[in-house]
């Protein structure tokens, strides 16, 4: 039976753990070429031995470090001189810093910029024309149901990157889905990765109720799915799509307030 992405190609940024990964395995798995790209090469060449093994497809991997200005234009020039067109684009790269705004310097939070919205906007500019020439792609932005929501203190460019990539969706797919090449936003809440280690909030966000979490193999199959039907933005997890309408319908102040408490559980903003 012939699979779905046979023929087609997809680049994943972040690929070497977490959601990213996840969203590697399920594509390799239903037949598309892939291209994976992060900083660590020795995750990404592992990983694309194992996934061409397994499902018999060619993992190609660039390893480039999103927060420098110059990478969106490198990994495109590679897949030219490759002669490697992409079907489906999955901006999942990205990380949080941690505290209030103040106490980290600028050189920290311009660096977080670039990888979550320059790179993201620019990397997309370079290869969505390829998408429209040939009448068909997916865009996949990984985005958090933190941008659903109002934002509590700490980790201040967190949910206000998220909600950028969540608009910015919205607005491709109205451009360009008459034009066979769909935008989505998925947006999970907690999920099992590394995030919350490299972030410092392990501890914390631990204490959060089961109940609260999915794992990324869940997250991905929902919003590969939501990405392939053409929907906009994705909630994944019927806790979290419960969350942001309840946050949507009660009063504006008293939505914050509650963030505001449950984001001093989790979050570190000291």
């Amino acid at each position: 039976m012939r699979r779905e992405g046979e023929g087609r190609t997809a680049l994943v940024t972040g690929a070497s753990a977490g959601i990213g990964q996840a969203f590697a395995e399920l594509l390799a798995a239903r037949g598309y070429h892939l291209v994976l790209v992060a900083r660590r090469r020795e995750r990404l060449d592992a990983l694309a031995a194992t996934l061409s093994r397994a499902h018999g497809i060619d993992a190609q991997v660039i390893v480039a470090d999103l927060a420098d200005p110059a990478a969106p234009a490198a990994i495109a020039a590679k897949l030219t001189a490759r002669g490697t067109p992409i079907d489906v684009l999955v901006n999942n790269a990205g990380y949080g810093v941690a505290g209030r705004y103040l106490d980290a310097p600028w050189t920290v939070h311009g660096p977080f910029l670039q990888v979550m919205v320059t790179a993201v906007g620019d990397l997309t500019h370079r290869l969505l024309p390829g998408m429209l020439a040939r009448g068909w792609g997916r865009i996949i932005h990984v985005a958090s149901l933190a941008g659903h929501v109002p934002a509590p203190a700490g980790h201040t460019l967190y949910a206000a990157s998220k909600a950028f990539l969540i608009r910015f969706s919205e607005a491709l797919h109205a451009e360009y889905s008459p034009r066979g090449v769909f935008s989505t936003a998925v947006c999970p809440g907690f999920t099992y990765s590394e995030f919350h280690d490299i972030v410092g909030t392990r501890a914390k966000v631990s204490q959060m109720p089961r109940l609260m979490w999915m794992d990324a193999p869940a997250v991905v199959a929902e919003g590969y799915a939501a990405a392939m039907r053409g929907e906009p933005v994705y909630i994944p997890g019927r806790v979290n799509r419960f969350i942001a309408w309840a946050l949507r319908v009660l009063p504006t102040r008293l939505g914050r307030r509650l963030t505001a408490g449950a984001g001093g559980r989790y979050r570190s903003s000291d």
